[in-house]
């Protein structure tokens, strides 16, 4: 049986604290009087750790056959750098402090993702309705913060950050083991894998991917914020856009047995491409603001379910969570830092509006990778 509400319970506390320190810790930071370069730096060690952190961590789950270990010791030590932010309000300490928490929570969910398609076996269609979770979490929590950061310091989110952390050590203590099945690639090297040309384009349209939502992840609330948005509006904008990828979610299943993999990834790569011009030069009107973050279903809700779910299908057996780490690590890791870093020196250098037009030229690029790289095929509708 699938341990539905204890997976599920794990994505609500794991997304519910990134609904917390995402949207609200760049403003702490700011509040600091740290640059926007200092900003983006801090938050670029994020993705940092992501690209080097879930390799090792992906490595040493297929070593031990198990992950449920290394899920729990990550949120252990996660809190443990967390806890730094308390103790300082200079760039060196806080430098630490992300570098700390952001090596040993990157390492966590491409495990757990893992862990969820191992339980799911040929039921893999049902993962939105466990992903979901993570998303009503990230809602519950950037809508309550919001409003709480209208009544008290922006320090408020250090604590609420903190107690999430805690949150997301019991879930993982609550995690069931369950190794993967034997699977006929067992015996190939993961470098055949990786040499495949569908692997190769999806790995690289990730990167840019997750590349063109840097400016968004680090520079989204300030950009709002300073062009007069309240931080109760700032929370309800990103609820917005998670509450249409809970829809998404919802109705994965069908459009999985409907649409293929690839239609699914394009569409949301040309929804990107629109979404961050949309929100560049269009910040001035809420209405253009609304439907730029409703874009949000698209641009992760099903872009991420589309990939993990072909990371799934053909990194199986004992490459499972390997091939998870490296899809963390290409687009979250290794593009998410080029993202969070260009975006810190353009927001001075070029402006919000050229900023955001550079996320929107990433993500036309990898849609049109993803278009010459990744052929057709009617196999990429899940059965």
């Amino acid at each position: 049986m699938v341990p539905y509400w204890r997976l599920s319970a794990y994505y609500f506390f794991y997304f519910a604290f990134i609904g917390a320190f995402s949207p609200f810790f760049t403003l702490y930071l700011k509040s600091l009087r740290f640059s926007a370069w200092d900003i983006g730096v801090l938050m670029s060690l994020m993705q940092v750790m992501r690209l080097l952190a879930p390799n090792l961590w992906g490595w040493l789950a297929d070593r031990l056959g198990a992950k449920t270990p290394i899920v729990r010791g990550a949120a252990l030590m996660s809190i443990f750098g967390f806890s730094c932010f308390f103790f300082t309000q200079s760039f060196a300490g806080f430098f630490l402090g992300m570098a700390l928490l952001a090596f040993f929570w990157s390492a966590a969910l491409p495990l757990v993702e893992a862990l969820t398609f191992t339980h799911l076996g040929a039921q893999a269609s049902r993962y939105g309705s466990i992903r979901l979770w993570g998303s009503i979490g990230f809602v519950i929590a950037v809508l309550g913060l919001g409003w709480l950061l209208d009544r008290l310091s922006l320090s408020a989110t250090l604590w609420v950050s903190l107690a999430l952390l805690g949150g997301i050590l019991a879930c993982a203590l609550a995690l069931p083991e369950k190794r993967e099945a034997r699977h006929e690639t067992d015996r190939l090297p993961i470098g055949d894998i990786l040499h495949r040309r569908e692997v190769k384009a999806l790995f690289a349209a990730c990167f840019f991917m997750a590349a063109a939502h840097g400016a968004l992840y680090v520079f989204y609330s300030i950009y709002l914020v300073g062009r007069g948005y309240s931080t109760t509006m700032v929370g309800f904008l990103w609820t917005l856009g998670v509450v249409a990828e809970i829809v998404v979610f919802l109705i994965l299943p069908r459009l999985l047995h409907v649409f293929s993999l690839r239609a699914i990834l394009l569409f949301s790569f040309a929804c990107a491409a629109a979404r961050f011009l949309m929100i560049g030069w269009g910040v001035e009107w809420l209405a253009v603001v609304l439907v730029a973050q409703l874009l949000h279903a698209a641009t992760f809700g099903a872009y991420h379910a589309a990939a993990v779910a072909a990371v799934n299908r053909w990194f199986a057996g004992r490459h499972q969570a390997r091939g998870q780490a490296l899809y963390g690590s290409v687009s979250f890791g290794a593009g998410g830092m080029l993202g969070g870093l260009l975006s810190g020196w353009a927001w001075d250098a070029l402006g919000a509006e050229l900023t955001f037009t550079l996320s929107s030229a990433f993500a036309l690029t990898g849609m049109i990778v993803l278009w010459r790289g990744w052929r057709s095929s009617a196999a990429d509708v899940l059965s």
